[in-house]
């Protein structure tokens, strides 16, 4: 259900509209944005892809200055489908590393999640984990692998990342690897609880629901692999957004993703635990500990994997991978 607030109030007036399919502690960055500029901020949350098609649908009657989304092939496919303008902004340019925004300036990346490999520190011994996505589709994995289903994004994204890598027919043979060896859940969550029950031995998750987990039970028996650390690097979603074709006040909305992108990045990134995409930010305390920061991350340009996303369920599809 899609649900209507606001938060702070302007002096002067001033509002900014903001669509949002991000929901993790999202309400906190528009208080302290209010708080900060005495801009009203009006919100509406829901599924990433309603909140594409109302605004496509609402046309210059949107009220959405700003839509926030996540995984890079929903910030793709908003820009294809013209919700967004280009801009031009020294600070996004500057705060943002290019491979993390759109070339044409229509989206930028504001947090980053690495989708990473998992396991049962009770039942695996960390020399036996496997570091490649590739190496779970051997069948020494055979009913020890959890794996997200074929409908998520991120699972789609990761699928992308792997075909830029390797090529499609690659990665089907993989999938198909995959499909063989694995327990399919419906969220990372989840899998996280199956493990942690002793019900799974290796997984792929994003980090920061492992983080969630953790700060709640520092005991739970889960430890994190950075996955193809001597290859291209584990594979790096954002979330991120852009001013929209049809923003009342244009200046305004990019002043805010500039916000997002520098003064507002720890507020951002902080109740969610992902990483700033500002190289400048310091990660918050719990993933900087536990899970570190000096790590390989796959250099592939946010806009090329959006790009491949229906190449990813494509291939997902033809190997059987649910």
């Amino acid at each position: 259900m899609v649900l209507v607030a606001g938060c702070g109030g302007g002096g002067d007036g001033e509002t900014l509209t903001v669509y949002s399919g991000r929901h993790y502690g999202i309400e906190t960055a528009f208080e302290a944005w209010s708080e900060e500029s005495g801009v009203s901020v009006q919100f509406l949350t829901g599924n990433d892809a309603e909140l594409r098609e109302r605004i496509a649908a609402e046309g210059d009657e949107t009220e959405a200055d700003v839509y926030l989304t996540v995984d890079a092939g929903n910030l793709w496919a908003s820009a294809e489908d013209g919700i967004f303008q280009p801009l031009e902004s020294t600070v996004l340019d500057e705060s943002i590393p290019a491979e993390l925004r759109d070339e044409q300036g229509r989206w930028f990346g504001l947090a980053v999640r690495a989708r990473t490999i998992v396991y049962n520190t009770d039942l695996v011994d960390p020399a036996d984990v496997p570091t490649t996505y590739e190496e779970l589709a051997d069948e020494t994995y055979d009913g020890r692998l959890c794996l997200r289903n074929a409908s998520n994004d991120y699972q789609q994204s990761l699928v992308a990342s792997m075909i830029a890598a390797e090529g499609e027919d690659t990665a089907v043979a993989v999938l198909e690897g995959w499909a063989s060896n694995a327990e399919i859940f419906a969220n990372d969550v989840a899998i996280l609880d199956a493990m942690a029950a002793g019900a799974c031995e290796i997984a792929v998750v994003n980090h920061y629901y492992l983080a969630q987990m953790l700060a709640e039970d520092p005991d739970a028996p889960i430890g994190l692999l950075w996955a193809e650390q001597d290859g291209r690097g584990v594979h790096v979603n954002i979330s991120g957004g852009g001013v929209t074709r049809y923003a009342d006040d244009i200046p305004l909305a990019q002043q805010f993703l500039e916000w997002l992108a520098t003064d507002g990045q720890d507020t951002l990134v902080a109740a969610n635990h992902e990483y700033p995409a500002n190289p400048a930010v310091d990660a918050e305390p719990l993933i900087r500990d536990t899970f570190g920061t000096d790590f390989k991350r796959d250099q592939l340009r946010a806009d090329v994997l959006g790009s491949l996303n229906a190449d990813a369920v494509r291939a997902m599809d033809a190997a059987g991978f649910g």
